[in-house]
């Protein structure tokens, strides 16, 4: 299942303009803790190099008139591709630990 998949510059400015001037939600703060990434493997071939690596997250989400609260917790499992101009995100997918998913999300994760 796929909550929000922003797979083009398009859609995520269109996501941005739907946030900041059509949607409404009680305001929050939401903090969002990236551990350090941990390297899976290393692939080498004709074409480069190709390192897949995981990191554990975790959101917190505060209201302004109310108590810090776990929102959503998970890992990301990274592909990073080596190229002329540097190391570059090939595709990042963010997995949840829990299947009960807050029917509140607005902002990606």
């Amino acid at each position: 299942m796929c909550l929000l998949a922003l797979e083009s510059k398009n859609m995520i400015r269109d996501r941005v303009y739907g946030v900041k001037e059509t949607l409404y939600h009680d305001p929050y703060y939401q903090r969002h803790i990236v551990g350090t990434p941990r390297v899976v493997s290393v692939e080498r071939n004709i074409y480069g190099e190709r390192i897949t690596s995981e990191a554990n997250y975790t959101v917190i989400r505060t209201k302004y008139d109310g108590d810090s609260t776990v929102f959503n917790v998970g890992y990301y499992r990274d592909l990073i591709v080596r190229t002329p101009e540097g190391l570059k995100f090939q595709s990042r997918l963010c997995v949840y630990d829990s299947e009960m998913i807050a029917n509140s999300i607005i902002y990606p994760i």
